[in-house]
């Protein structure tokens, strides 16, 4: 019987079906749920990692170990986790290892767009390339056979859409592949410049087997139908272009895209009148299409930005539109993102956002949301567990260019164990009147609520040990550190102005309040005397002054015909909006 699977929950059950025994991650849209769907096989032992670097390093060592192992990241993760897998690129693969590169075009969830299929040809290693969800259980299985054959880390490199997108699979049973036993090879094994010259070699012979494999690879193949035109494809662009063009094409389906198999290509392009490489972002296909001397349009025609769609393909080589149902745009609400009614985050950034002379410094996660009107309290960010460093950098440029700025550098808290731990050293290394604030709020918020080393349970939802963020942030020989309910507006603003009368050296703000979805746990419940019940306007008291709009929560309405203020049934009751109110015209039903 076939199932019908997301892309990521076809890798997961690929990891069962080709015996995998080890798989870490840390959370990236679009891998998530990768990992979250791998935790349901007692055979895998799964985890969540602090970071991609460290969940590299550990699928690397069970590697090592002689078992097949996996990690799993957004393409932004694997800049994380590249300096383990450069070096890992000339060592032994002994069990079998692959990880999967999440790319995001048209950066649906990521802060920048590249094209992580670069990255196997830097390390040169092979790369398969999945279009639907059977080929990504079926070519995760045939990652693993690749990577014993070969002894070579392989990257299964997946989109957006063929991560979130569901298509019918047949699932098989597991194999159980038994270990290969460990042995001491430090000459294959132990990456000092001794062995790394010896082993450099390898990998030039290595990829010369691959790229005469992949001319034989089944996963290469051409589908003749009209000649005219040609289309050479991966992934989603490969479907995309089935969409547009049908049987009014010839195309060649690429599956192991690095090595290229280029003498299968040539054969293709001398059976088809033009050949168009049509792919997502970079012109990767192309550029090794063409250094091999054979004529082929691509990013002549086809954007390099953004996300493709048959639309796009159709305009871009037929001169027309795509004919598909549209929704007409008058029916459409614009619906901004903001910060969910009752997000902890709110009060913080309230009262942050008044401050003067301020530089207000994000990260990556949902907090990132604390920039938008009408709160308009983050000026920039950079990636992930950056924000105490840029703003430690930022602060002596300020100093020395005479600048009188004050600098708040904000993060969450599965950041801070990712790399802002890192970030904060800096900031207690080398000193800087920074305000550095950590949000805890009890969960990994922005994808979708996984463990950290700050929650107290694994991804089996086991009890696990709980690392306290005051008592690392002190740990550091940090002194000047205070814990705050953000919700409570009074308290949020004297510890602000605490740390804002600090001058001669670094403070750390942690607030500490759990996400709003969030199924509380016992300690959650036990820690924080949490009130979901909800709030509600008194007309005849309320005066039509906005007010408590200026927090930017959904859950608050404004009807223009009675000139009041209204509270919808998404109130979970954070009482952020009360305590704005300048005449008490909103208080909690209960107390009715």
């Amino acid at each position: 019987m076939k199932k019908l699977m997301t892309g990521d929950e076809a890798v997961a059950r690929g990891l069962y079906e080709a015996g995998v025994s080890f798989a870490s991650a840390y959370p990236g849209t679009p891998s998530t749920e990768i990992l979250e769907n791998a935790s349901q096989y007692d055979e895998i032992y799964t985890e969540w990692a602090p970071n991609e670097k460290v969940a590299m390093e550990a699928a690397v060592g069970a590697s090592m170990a002689g078992v097949r192992s996996f990690a799993a990241m957004k393409m932004v993760g694997v800049n994380v986790a590249a300096d383990p897998l450069f070096t890992f690129a000339y060592l032994a693969v002994n069990g079998g290892f692959a990880f999967v590169s999440a790319d995001d075009p048209g950066m649906h969830s990521s802060q920048n767009e590249q094209d992580n299929r670069n990255y196997a040809k830097f390390m040169k290693i092979a790369m398969v390339e999945p279009s639907d969800s059977q080929e990504c259980l079926d070519m995760t299985k045939e990652a693993y056979r690749l990577s014993r054959e070969f002894e070579v880390p392989v990257m299964i490199r997946m989109t957006t859409r063929v991560c979130h997108s569901k298509s019918l699979v047949q699932e098989g049973v597991r194999h159980e592949e038994p270990p290969v036993l460990y042995e001491k090879h430090p000459e294959r094994n132990d990456a000092i410049p001794a062995v790394s010259k010896v082993r450099r070699y390898v990998v030039e012979e290595r990829e010369e087997k691959l790229k005469s494999y992949t001319n034989d690879c089944p996963w290469n193949y051409s589908e003749m139908h009209d000649t005219k035109i040609g289309i050479v494809a991966a992934g989603a662009a490969y479907t995309y272009a089935k969409e547009v063009f049908g049987d009014n094409a010839s195309y060649f389906k690429v599956g192991l895209t690095y090595p290229m198999p280029l003498k299968k290509i040539r054969e293709f392009r001398d059976a088809v009148d033009e050949m168009y490489v049509i792919e997502e972002l970079d012109p990767f296909m192309e550029e090794l299409i063409r250094s091999a001397g054979i004529d082929c349009h691509g990013k002549d025609v086809i954007p390099k930005i953004d996300e493709l769609n048959p639309n796009i393909i159709a305009e871009a080589i037929l001169g027309k539109e795509f004919e598909y149902s549209d929704v007409p745009t008058e029916l459409l609400v614009p619906r901004p993102p903001t910060f969910c009614a009752g997000c902890p985050h709110r009060g913080f950034f309230y009262e942050l956002g008044k401050r003067k002379d301020t530089v207000m410094i994000g990260d990556i996660g949902c907090y990132a949301l604390g920039g938008a009107e009408p709160l308009n309290a983050i000026d920039l960010a950079v990636c992930m567990g950056s924000a105490f460093a840029v703003g430690h950098g930022m602060f002596h440029a300020f100093e020395k260019s005479g600048q009188n700025k004050r600098v708040v550098s904000v993060m969450g808290d599965s950041t801070f164990f990712h790399t802002g731990i890192n970030s904060l050293t800096e900031v207690a290394y080398n000193g800087s009147t920074t305000i550095n604030v950590i949000l805890d709020n009890r969960i990994t918020g922005m994808t979708g609520h996984q463990e950290n080393p700050g929650t107290g349970y694994n991804i089996k939802g086991d009890t696990a040990t709980l690392i306290d963020i005051e008592t690392v942030v002190r740990a550091l020989g940090l002194t000047n550190v205070r814990t705050v309910n953000p919700l409570d507006l009074k308290a949020m603003k004297e510890t602000l102005d605490w740390a804002y009368a600090i001058t001669d050296g670094p403070s750390v703000i942690i607030t500490k309040w759990p996400c709003v979805l969030k199924k509380f746990s016992k300690e959650d419940r036990e820690q924080f005397d949490i009130n979901v019940t909800a709030f509600e306007v008194a007309e005849d008291k309320c005066i039509g002054c906005k007010k408590c709009l200026s927090t930017g929560c959904p859950a608050l309405r404004f009807a223009d015909e009675k000139r009041k203020s209204m509270i919808s049934v998404d109130c979970v009751g954070c009482g952020v909006c009360a305590q704005v109110c300048p005449v008490k015209a909103i208080s909690r039903k209960e107390a009715h």
